[in-house]
């Protein structure tokens, strides 16, 4: 009797599609499972192949099976679509599923550890009460412009606004105080996050490691080790700087070559920590009035808008975390030069 060698899970809420078959490809299993039928169904199977697309939920479910003897492989939904037959079905999906993670040529994102989840979901959360503390400021700014009162931009400008609420008509003085609470304890909350990161920080040996880099802070240190614990995925500095997207993305045709500006793709959030950390750098030394050096960042200044310089210097920094990360070692300047 044949077993299941490979099987392709469609994720979802309440019910999931699975596309089974054998080593020699014939299809055994093709049929829904409810959410608490899932863990029982593999249970009762031998060892195989399962995969699934790196969504919400994937790196729990991933987790789970590992832990009843599968082999779970977690890959892009990008890289999955082009396996769909046709159609848009739950069935499509998981056979596409199912064909895509036997390919020799797919690239699998890691499965994430309960304590990695965790730190990104203290960064996600500190990064959207840190959007919602720009709204609040933007609204407050605007609603009191209506009355002639305006402040110089930053927002570290808006909370000097409050000592002129009495300038406001009585009416309109209650709705934006309510605002000025409100940005109070957002502030409040982004602190608390920002210490439970610093304590995070503090117990990761990767992270110090990372913290040691040039402009890498402890939000870039610490989410880097919670994102990218292990690099083995990379085979070079180059693949961890372009699944960053701070590489330029290529147009060939006609036997001509173009290079572009950076693809964009992979982790949005990492990319602008690092360029945040690159323009950093740069504005300590224009602020400093170092007179220029033979150094690189000293001729890319030279020859470079500022941001592209940036742009650059984030990708340096990619290749060197790439090295730290993959050598277990700490950042050294002497060896760097």
């Amino acid at each position: 009797m044949s077993k299941l060698a490979t099987v392709g899970i469609d994720l979802a809420k309440s019910v999931f599609q699975i596309h089974g078959i054998d080593e020699n490809g014939r299809v055994l299993v093709r049929r829904q499972l409810r959410r608490n039928q899932l863990l029982t169904f593999f249970q009762k199977q031998p060892r195989c192949l399962i995969g699934m697309e790196a969504c919400a939920g994937s790196h729990d479910w991933g987790r789970r099976l590992q832990e009843v003897g599968h082999d779970v492989r977690l890959m892009p939904p990008s890289y999955v679509k082009p396996y769909v037959k046709r159609g848009k079905t739950y069935a499509a999906d998981a056979a596409a599923i199912c064909e895509a993670v036997t390919r020799p040529s797919m690239r699998f994102v890691a499965i994430k550890s309960e304590a990695c989840s965790s730190v990104l979901v203290l960064h996600r959360t500190r990064d959207f009460l840190v959007r919602q503390r720009t709204q609040i400021g933007n609204a407050i700014r605007a609603h009191m412009t209506e009355f002639g009162v305006i402040a110089a931009k930053g927002a570290q400008n808006v909370e000097r606004l409050a000592a002129q609420l009495d300038r406001l008509p009585e009416a309109a003085r209650m709705p934006v105080s309510l605002l000025f609470e409100q940005l109070a304890e957002t502030d409040r909350r982004i602190e608390r996050l920002t210490d439970e990161i610093k304590e995070t920080h503090e117990q990761s040996e990767t992270s110090q490691r990372l913290a040691t880099i040039p402009c890498v802070g402890m939000l870039s240190a610490t989410i880097i080790a919670a994102t990218t614990p292990d690099v083995g995925n990379f085979d070079c500095a180059r693949d961890y700087a372009a699944w960053l997207g701070l590489t330029p993305k290529p147009h060939s045709t006609g036997g001509k070559q173009k290079v572009g500006a950076i693809s964009k793709m992979g982790n949005r959030y990492i990319r602008r920590l690092l360029y945040l950390g690159a323009m950093a750098q740069i504005m300590l030394r224009c602020r400093l009035k170092r007179e220029p050096g033979s150094d690189w960042l000293s001729s890319m200044l030279i020859r470079k808008k500022t941001k592209v310089v940036a742009v650059a210097l984030a990708h340096r920094m990619a290749r060197t975390i790439f090295a730290v990360l993959r050598d277990g070692s700490r950042y050294e300047p002497q060896a760097a030069t």
